[in-house]
């Protein structure tokens, strides 16, 4: 555990360089009233914290940078609650004193507020993505190479899939693999099917079938995937961001957000409630270098929706976790009210 002196060091090493992008040096936070340190005692803690993975040191600067490790800490332990400025609080009431005749228009409108108080890419799954869950899995074979895959929600919807069949494999092992799915993936959101095959059924199939990478394509492609709902404003503002300056840096992160499918896998990788992403946590490398902030929003006390922000590491965490969870206090009262039946 870090002393009190580190980490009030680190609280403020990571508050500077959020607000200046540049790297911090000792005499910098020496200067701050609330550090009552010298330059080179602050210099030798700072020297601690990089050798315990805390603090990174660009090759160029002789300040230092928060690593992922220490935003960790500081999300985790030192950010403080944010206060909302009047005008920002009035964007905020204006949008829930709304009244909208669709859920969709609602969430629409809550990514364009969301990316305007934050200024960067606001991602907020809507309602119709979340409503259909699996009720249960049929693999037909029709002949030794096709065979139609069958998917029924708890809705009563069906959707019915021509698939092609792995060379070799019987009618008998397909049963079991379905039983398998089935009893895996019973009321699983339709979105988030493919994700819960390979985290959860990948490796039980593995140990029990030597045809294991044709089958979990196999299975892979039986999965229809929801259509997606997914609301994007400011995409592009991860360029505003002195890090993402350079064009080639954050090209992966623009084509990401285009692919609805990988942006759909990276938000439903967290959890209902208030979930925090920073740098090499993503599994993604197009969003090493960025944060994700997501929360749920619900209908009736069921989660129905996600709210998320995009950013850099370098994100003002305060700000947006309050902004996200008074979103989605504020989406969840509104929508139980106005389209809860």
């Amino acid at each position: 555990m870090l002393s009190d002196r580190q980490q009030m060091i680190l609280n403020a090493i990571v508050d500077n360089y959020i607000h200046s992008a540049e790297p911090v040096g000792s005499r910098t936070i020496s200067k701050r009233e609330d550090i009552g340190f010298s330059s080179a005692t602050i210099r030798n803690e700072m020297s601690d914290l990089e050798e315990l993975g805390y603090l990174e040191q660009p090759h160029t600067s002789a300040g230092r940078v928060p690593s992922t490790k220490g935003y960790r800490f500081y999300v985790d332990n030192l950010i403080q609650p944010h206060l909302l400025e009047e005008a920002e609080l009035g964007k905020l009431k204006q949008l829930f004193a709304e009244r909208i005749l669709h859920s969709e228009q609602v969430v629409e409108y809550t990514a364009q507020i969301l990316s305007q108080l934050t200024n960067y890419t606001a991602i907020v799954l809507g309602p119709e993505i979340f409503e259909h869950r699996l009720k249960h899995i049929q693999i037909v074979p029709l002949n030794e190479t096709q065979a139609v895959a069958i998917v029924v929600t708890h809705t009563g919807r069906v959707e019915n899939k021509l698939i092609d069949l792995p060379e070799g494999i019987g009618a008998g092992e397909i049963e079991r693999l379905v039983n398998l799915l089935n009893g895996k993936l019973t009321d699983v959101p339709l979105w988030q099917l493919r994700q819960r095959l390979y985290q959860e059924i990948s490796g039980e199939m593995q140990r029990h079938t030597e045809q294991y990478e044709e089958i979990l394509q196999l299975l892979n492609n039986s999965l229809t995937q929801e259509e997606e709902r997914v609301y994007l404003r400011g995409a592009t503002k991860i360029l505003n961001q002195p890090e993402f300056r350079d064009v080639d840096k954050v090209k992966d992160i623009l084509e990401l957000l285009e692919q609805h499918d990988q942006l759909l896998s990276v938000i439903g990788m967290q959890g209902d409630g208030l979930t925090v992403r920073i740098g090499q946590e993503n599994q993604l490398d197009a969003i090493k270098q960025c944060s994700i902030i997501t929360t749920s929003y619900s209908l009736g006390g069921k989660p129905v929706g996600m709210v998320g922000i995009l950013g850099p590491t370098r994100m003002e965490y305060g700000k947006v976790i309050t902004v996200l969870n008074h979103l989605a206090e504020g989406l969840s009262r509104m929508l139980t009210s106005q389209f809860e039946k």
